[in-house]
């Protein structure tokens, strides 16, 4: 499977607070943001831009790709053709599902072993910092 995906100009912060906790509202802004409640955690993702300094439990540095979509339901495999030649690299990834397509992040010192990875691959990749 062959996906072409594009690289997010944004820096992102994968941040976890408090499960009781408000969304902050600083989570709210930006063109790709990601809030997710379980019993365990608040897990937001959002430009590192936004993020105060201070917040406890925030990771910056990480860069997004998105696959493009939509993807319909029963596509198999979408992220196994992704995350395995990453994998392979040795880039750890974090995933985002959204109902028309899924996300991954990756840190941004290894940025560009993922962009080899996923093009060697043979995945095609729209980045506005190469084009």
């Amino acid at each position: 499977m062959h996906l072409e995906l594009a690289l997010l100009p944004e820096r992102f912060a994968i941040c976890r607070l408090d499960p009781t906790s408000e969304t902050p509202r600083w989570a709210e802004g930006g063109a790709f943001v990601s809030v997710t409640r379980t019993p365990r955690e608040l897990s937001v993702v959002c430009p590192a831009q936004n993020v105060p300094p201070g917040t406890a439990c925030a990771d910056e540095g990480w860069r997004c790709f998105q696959v493009a979509g939509p993807l319909d339901f029963s596509q198999v495999g979408v992220i196994a053709s992704l995350v395995a030649p990453l994998a392979a690299a040795r880039v750890s990834v974090f995933t985002i599902a959204t109902y028309e397509t899924d996300y991954l992040l990756v840190q941004e010192t290894h940025l560009e072993d993922a962009i080899d990875a996923l093009t060697d691959a043979g995945h095609r990749l729209f980045n506005p910092e190469r084009d």
